[in-house]
């Protein structure tokens, strides 16, 4: 009987979570439908809600916004809408910092989690995964001797919280295995091993295709 109850839990959990989290998402993504004038709405128009328009409006301004931010016109406005922002206290501190953390992200020419390294930490003797983000500016770089990088440090199980750290780059080791392995590994915290994770993803690869 516990067996069968341990199976069931390891099936209906993932799916479980899963589906909560779609539905968060979802109904987040459901509030642009507010931006539509009241006459416009699903329940003005048809008497009822359909959930998951709203994700579907939140999709098409996102890719009409960078459509048209593409042209100078569209940069120019950005560029005035941006300064307007910096003159703003507490707003500019915020838009600023969240804009470079973005920018660092998602930019397809950025460095950020481009290898999975292991390192000791938070003492000699432990060891951790971290990911590579990039080498120190030099206002930091000028007060280091040697040859110095920046990584991050997840948090287990969640690995949007961590810390940030410099490091020698000498004291980093490289690993063989791709970033979306070391965050599974991180996020299982050691249950999936890498060896495990990376045939999983293969054999995924092989379905898709």
């Amino acid at each position: 009987m516990r067996k069968y109850f341990i199976t069931g839990l390891l099936i209906l959990v993932p799916l479980a979570i899963t589906a909560w989290v779609l539905h968060a998402v979802i109904s987040t993504m459901d509030q642009s439908l507010l931006l539509l004038p009241v006459q416009w709405r699903p329940e003005a128009l048809i008497g009822f809600k359909i959930p998951g328009l709203g994700a579907v409006l939140t999709v098409l301004i996102i890719f009409f916004t960078g459509l048209l931010t593409k042209n100078f016109i569209g940069k120019y406005i950005v560029s005035l809408w941006e300064k307007l922002l910096t003159h703003i206290p507490i707003v500019s501190s915020i838009y600023s910092s969240v804009k470079q953390v973005s920018d660092t992200l998602f930019s397809s020419s950025g460095n950020a989690f481009s290898k999975a390294l292991l390192i000791q930490y938070p003492r000699e003797g432990s060891w951790t995964i971290a990911f590579l983000t990039g080498k120190p500016g030099s206002a930091v770089a000028k007060h280091l001797e040697g040859e110095f990088i920046s990584v991050y440090v997840p948090t287990t199980p969640n690995p949007t919280s961590g810390y940030f750290l410099i490091i020698p780059k000498k004291d980093a080791i490289e690993l063989d295995m791709s970033v979306d392995t070391a965050l599974k590994y991180v996020v299982s915290m050691g249950v999936v091993a890498p060896e495990v994770a990376e045939q999983a993803a293969a054999a995924q690869n092989k379905i898709c295709n």
